[in-house]
């Protein structure tokens, strides 16, 4: 068996004499100077190897070498045939020979380079190196990871096998080094290998997996990585499919990254997973489309696919994680403009959303569904319908007395844009304690306001009014609200909520409010100009006709 010695000293000897051998041709000049030029590189090359230490006991190399000298061994032929005065063979043939070998020459000069500039032949090592330990040091990672890049792009099918397999355990182990592999690999390679079969399921995984990371997720996709990924969607088995959309979930998180789902066609793909994709697959792929469809031609492209109606059935068909981006993106399209909430309406989206509102207890599900009925309630007929559905009402109160604040919120503005019966507000008035609270809080703007409105509609109720100054801490909140010195909440909110209790006249909220210190407060709220103070202490004095009379005699 030849020595990688022996047979790197034969190449040698076989480039000293083929170079000084190009130079007297004269047929085909401009494709032998072409391969002059690859000769010249490969000499450069070959010539570096001596200067890495342990050259000779890297495994790639001890297959490239012999392959390099093969070629050469070719192209000593035909400069022999093109040498001599009568060419034996047909010029066209030999033009082709000519092409084939500048292109093995090409490629093999390409893996020489990659070898030398990866810095692997400095090292000893074997078919796989071992794998960094967690926390070892950057450099021996960086090394790792461009080894095994090196074996991906130049070895054989076992090499390349193994490689893959090192990235998966890799990033299985330490998800942390994700953007080191994006930055010391070559993506756009692994992108390639999608296309042969034998290597395509390790390397979809291995993008699936980088595309968890906000580094490497980015450079998936400047490097191409779109395309391909919704190519596997279409084609794939079931678990290639679930992996690569699971990627595009990823990268679409990226709002910049939008435009190119429409560009590369993939909303169509998206949709069809939605419709007969795993539950898996199904929960991606509306993830995806969630992710982007603010983007104006996406949503050209939902209308044109009749997507809406497969994104509403997902409300009711798909898995949880599913249902909850359906409903956010359900949210999103009805919050964008009128023609999606007509369409949504048209496909008993509201309903389906009631459903699930009643069905699910998850806090970010729940959210989607509500900011998704809040948007379709801007639709009259809707409005309607939410108005006079004790159940919904009923539901809107438990959340503003039990959800967290987010749900609170919502559920509060859902309610000030109705038009609730007394019946209902009286069923209701178990809120009014949470609404007080809500009151307190400044922000998300619009909160007070909202949260004021349903608290003075319910209080247009003469037993929720006796419910409400019973109640020792609502009492302490307004007091503490119409304090001049508390400067939490402007003076108009609980100066229209004194105005809301005094409005049926009764002597028992006069009582409860004089008691609390409520009137020596609306005297300097008055004296300081505050809008509504004047009124509200009116009636709180007791004074309202006295001065309607005198008013009206004056005039």
């Amino acid at each position: 068996m030849v020595s990688p010695a022996e047979t790197l000293n034969e190449t040698v000897n076989l480039l000293n004499t083929l170079l000084p051998s190009t130079l007297s041709i004269t047929l085909f000049p401009s494709r032998w100077q072409t391969l002059r030029t690859k000769l010249a590189s490969l000499k450069s090359l070959v010539s570096e190897l001596t200067y890495s230490s342990h050259w000779s006991d890297n495994q790639l190399l001890s297959q490239l070498l012999p392959n390099i000298f093969t070629t050469l061994q070719r192209v000593n032929i035909l400069c022999t045939e093109c040498s001599n005065s009568g060419l034996v063979t047909g010029k066209l043939l030999m033009q082709s020979d000519l092409d084939m070998a500048t292109g093995w020459l090409t490629k093999q000069i390409h893996d020489l380079d990659l070898l030398l500039r990866s810095g692997v032949l400095r090292y000893n090592n074997a078919l796989v190196l071992s794998q960094p330990l967690p926390g070892s040091n950057k450099e021996d990672l960086c090394f790792f990871i461009r080894d095994l890049f090196t074996r991906l792009q130049i070895g054989g099918v076992e090499f390349k096998k193994k490689a893959l397999e090192s990235l998966i355990d890799l990033l299985l182990n330490d998800e942390k080094t994700a953007s080191v592999v994006a930055k010391e690999g070559n993506i756009g390679y692994l992108i390639n290998l999608f296309d042969v079969h034998v290597h395509r399921e390790q390397s979809v995984t291995v993008i699936s997996m980088l595309c968890n990371n906000d580094v490497s997720r980015k450079i998936v996709f400047e490097q191409g990585g779109l395309g391909p990924l919704l190519r596997i969607v279409e084609s794939g088995s079931v678990q290639l499919k679930e992996k690569a959309v699971m990627a595009i979930e990823a990268i679409t998180a990226d709002p910049d990254n939008a435009w190119a789902v429409s560009a590369y066609g993939g909303v169509s793909v998206l949709l069809d997973v939605c419709k007969e994709g795993s539950l898996i697959a199904q929960s991606h792929a509306i993830g995806a489309i969630r992710n982007v469809v603010n983007s104006e031609d996406v949503r050209v492209a939902l209308s044109e696919e009749c997507g809406v109606p497969v994104i509403v059935e997902m409300i009711v068909s798909g898995s949880a994680s599913a249902k909850e981006k359906a409903a956010d993106c359900i949210a999103i399209l009805a919050n964008l403009s009128e023609y999606f909430r007509a369409v949504i309406i048209e496909q008993k989206g509201l309903q389906k959303l009631l459903m699930l509102l009643h069905q699910s207890s998850n806090p970010d599900t729940l959210e989607h569904v509500l900011d998704a009925i809040c948007a379709l309630s801007l639709t009259d007929s809707v409005n309607r319908l939410l108005s006079s559905s004790t159940t919904f009402i009923s539901q809107l109160s438990g959340i503003i007395r039990q959800g967290n604040f987010t749900l609170q919120q919502i559920s509060v503005l859902i309610l000030a844009n109705l038009s609730i019966s007394d019946s209902n507000k009286r069923l209701i008035s178990g809120c009014m304690g949470s609404l007080m609270k809500l009151i307190e809080f400044t922000k998300p703007l619009g909160l007070q306001e909202a949260s004021l409105k349903v608290l003075v509609a319910l209080l247009a109720v003469k037993p929720n009014r006796k419910e409400f100054v019973k109640d020792e801490k609502n009492m302490m909140r307004l007091t503490q609200m119409l304090d001049p010195v508390n400067e939490s909440v402007p003076k108009k909110i609980p100066v229209a909520i004194v105005h809301a209790l005094m409005s049926g006249g009764s002597n028992g909220c006069r009582k409860r409010l004089v008691d609390t210190g409520a009137q020596s407060s609306l005297q300097k709220l008055n004296e300081m100009n505050v809008p509504g103070a004047k009124k509200a202490l009116q009636r709180l004095s007791g004074n309202r006709l006295k001065n309607i009379f005198s008013r009206g005699w004056r005039e």
